[in-house]
């Protein structure tokens, strides 16, 4: 794990639990990975790092297996319980109603790797390849935004009413002119119309009112049989992907020694950004938080690497690993 702060309040979350994938002793054995890209605050991210798991256990013990289906309640249940957590504090506290996530969540189970995603952070597989590079990048996971024409097209069938669902503005298409990504977990402003009002300050508030969903907490989900050649997986929030392409990425894991491959994954990703502005890393680096938004976004890495451990319900049994949330991740001057 690495992250790296860019934002004046960290808004990124992250976890790996390995062990039980049910709230009873039901069989079900494996790991699961969370990266939660938080927005306009950090209530949301963090939410989710405490409850998302809890919520896919709960399923896994309720159905008897891991599956999609699963994994999809266990995101609904947590859009609920959030969206009663703003209901309860509208009167005291109404811009927690402007707070969302990007969710990227990976269950390994059973020889099978389930990606689910709801907003614009990434899963790659690197895969074994005979080739000269010695490895091959395969995206797991589907984007939901606005700048690519599939997720534009999404939006307008399922809002042919609207004809400012998607509005470019400042040349970055965004959903009612607001937001890149179209599906999060929070953001209740733009989901439920009671959120869509006073006391929510006037810039938050839609000029016209709207009847359904903006934006959709469901994920998109694929699944994935593991092989021998399949190495590892690089989950990681969008600052990443706005450097370094799946490639790149997952030829740095194959070259360099597993030990801080994923802080290593953020360096690159920072030198590639000073290079864009060009500047120096060191100089980079010496950059306030808040102003450093506007070289980089918050990143926030996990490599899982596919050994026999990872995938094997017997060593799962037997190795349980609960490591949550962003601290004690390396920080600037660490990298």
């Amino acid at each position: 794990m690495a992250a790296i702060q860019a934002n004046n309040l960290f808004e990124d979350q992250c976890q790996v639990e390995s062990g039980p994938l049910s709230s009873s002793n039901s069989g079900l054995y494996g790991t699961f990975i969370g990266v939660y890209d938080g927005h306009g605050g950090p209530e949301t991210s963090r939410f989710v790092n405490e409850n998302l798991f809890a919520n896919l256990k709960k399923f896994a013990y309720e159905d008897q297996e891991m599956s999609a289906d699963v994994i999809k309640k266990a995101f609904l249940a947590t859009e609920d319980e959030f969206l009663s957590i703003v209901r309860e504090q509208w009167c005291v506290c109404p811009q927690i109603a402007t707070v969302g996530t990007c969710c990227l969540a990976g269950v390994i189970c059973d020889g099978l790797v389930y990606i689910a995603n709801a907003g614009d952070s990434r899963a790659v597989l690197g895969r074994a390849d005979r080739g000269v590079r010695g490895v091959s990048a395969v995206q797991l996971s589907t984007e939901h935004n606005a700048s690519y024409a599939s997720v534009r097209d999404e939006l307008q069938s399922t809002h042919p009413d609207d004809p400012k669902i998607v509005v470019m503005k400042h040349n970055v298409w965004r959903v009612k002119g607001i937001i890149q990504v179209s599906r999060s977990i929070g953001d209740a402003y733009l989901k439920k119309a009671e959120f869509n009002r006073e006391p929510l300050l006037a810039k938050f508030r839609l000029s016209e009112p709207f009847s359904k969903p903006i934006l959709n907490p469901e994920p998109s989900i694929y699944i994935h049989k593991l092989t021998p050649k399949d190495q590892f997986i690089i989950f990681a929030s969008d600052g990443l992907w706005e450097h370094l392409s799946n490639e790149e990425a997952v030829d740095i894991v194959h070259n360099y020694p597993r030990n801080g491959i994923a802080r290593r994954l953020v360096k690159a990703a920072l030198q590639i950004a000073a290079k864009k502005r060009e500047m120096r890393y060191s100089d980079l680096k010496k950059i306030d938080r808040g102003v450093r938004r506007h070289f980089h976004d918050d990143i926030t890495v996990v490599v899982m690497f596919l050994d026999p451990p990872s995938t094997n319900r017997t060593s799962t049994r037997t190795s349980v690993l609960s490591i949550k949330g962003t601290r004690g991740l390396p920080r600037t001057n660490h990298l």
